[in-house]
C-alpha cells in the first residue's frame, strides 16, 4: 500500500480530470492557427536532423541492417549541409552490426527493448534484453509500459518495472512508450505520461507504430502538456518522441508545432525533440531539396 501510495500521491499533483472534446478543440486551434507559419524550409531542415531512422521489421537481417546503416553514413557525405538523421532504431539483435559500421558522429543507436512492441514477458527477460543491446553498443533504450497492468490500475508493477529498466540503462536515456492508442481516454494518456516520468522515463513516446491508431496530435498535446507539468513541479526535462502513423511532412510540421506551442522553444532541439518514422526521412529531404529523392 505504501508503494501504491506514492504514485497515487504523485498523481494528485497534476489535474487528469481533462476531457477529450476540450483536447481536440484545442488541437484544432493550434493546427488551423499555427502550423501554417512553421510551414518553412528552417523548421523542415531541422525536422530531418529529429528523426529516428527506424527499420523494425519481421524481414530484418544483418545485411538489410548493414545497408541502412550504410545509408546513413552516405548521407552525411553526400548532404554535409544538412542535419543527419538523431537516431538509428533497431532491434537489439542489431546493436552490435549498427554499433560497427555506423561512422557518423553524433547519430544515438536506439534498441526497442523489453519485449517490443507487446511488452509481455517476464521482467528478468525485459532486463537482460536491455542489458545485451547496451553491451552490445546501443546508446539509447525504448521500452512499453506494461499496458495491461495500467489498465488493471497496478501502477506500483508498472512503475517498478520501468524504474527497474531505467537502472539497467543507467546514464543511457530510456524512452517509454504509452501505446497511447490502446488507452480510453485523454485522462488516462495524461496519467500514464505522469507515472512514466516520475518511474524513470527520460523521453516519452505515443507508440510503438505496431497498433492503430498510433500517434495522434491529440495525443501529443496531452503528453507534451504532461510533460510541461512535470517540468514545473520537478524541474527535470523530459523528452517527447511522437512515433507510428508520421506519413507526410503536414504530419512533422503539425508535431513539431504542438510541441513549440505547449512546450517552448526550450524543447526544439534533436535532444528533446524526435521523430519516430521510416518514412518521413525521404519526405523531407525531398521538399528541403525541391525534388522527389529516394535516399533511404
Amino acid at each position: 500500500m505504501e508503494e501504491i501510495s506514492k504514485y497515487e500521491q504523485a498523481l494528485a499533483k497534476y489535474d487528469c480530470n481533462i476531457s477529450d472534446e476540450a483536447v481536440a478543440s484545442a488541437v484544432k486551434k493550434i493546427i488551423e492557427e499555427k502550423v501554417p507559419e512553421n510551414d518553412t524550409l528552417e523548421v523542415k531542415k531541422f525536422l530531418m536532423g529529429s528523426v529516428e531512422l527506424t527499420t523494425l521489421k519481421t524481414t530484418d537481417s544483418e545485411e538489410s541492417v548493414l545497408a541502412f546503416t550504410e545509408k546513413v553514413n552516405k548521407f552525411d557525405e553526400a548532404y554535409p549541409a544538412l542535419p543527419h538523421v538523431a537516431t538509428i532504431c533497431v532491434y537489439p539483435c542489431y546493436a552490435e552490426i549498427v554499433s560497427q559500421s555506423l561512422q557518423v558522429d553524433g547519430v544515438e543507436i536506439a534498441c526497442v527493448s523489453g519485449s517490443f512492441p507487446s511488452s509481455q514477458a517476464r521482467l528478468e527477460v525485459k532486463v537482460a534484453e536491455t542489458a545485451l543491446a547496451i553491451k552490445d553498443g546501443a546508446t539509447e533504450i525504448d521500452i512499453v509500459m506494461s499496458v495491461g497492468k495500467y489498465l488493471s490500475g497496478d501502477y506500483e508493477t508498472l512503475c517498478d518495472e520501468i524504474g527497474e529498466l531505467k537502472a539497467v540503462c543507467g546514464e543511457h536515456k530510456m524512452k517509454v512508450i504509452l501505446e497511447s492508442g490502446l488507452l480510453p481516454s485523454c485522462a488516462d494518456i495524461k496519467r500514464a505520461s505522469l507515472l512514466a516520468m516520475y518511474a524513470g522515463a527520460d523521453y516519452i513516446k505515443t507508440s510503438t507504430g505496431k497498433e492503430k491508431p498510433a500517434a495522434t496530435p491529440e495525443a501529443a498535446y496531452v503528453m507534451c502538456q504532461a510533460i510541461k507539468e512535470y517540468y514545473e513541479n520537478t524541474g527535470i526535462q523530459i523528452g517527447f518522441k511522437p512515433a507510428g502513423g508520421l506519413n507526410t511532412v503536414h504530419d512533422a510540421l503539425i508535431y513539431y508545432t504542438i510541441v513549440k506551442e505547449v512546450l517552448g522553444e526550450q524543447w526544439l532541439t534533436n535532444q528533446w525533440l524526435r521523430l519516430g518514422t521510416s518514412r518521413l526521412a525521404n519526405l523531407l529531404l525531398s521538399e528541403v531539396e525541391g525534388k522527389e529523392i529516394k535516399f533511404f
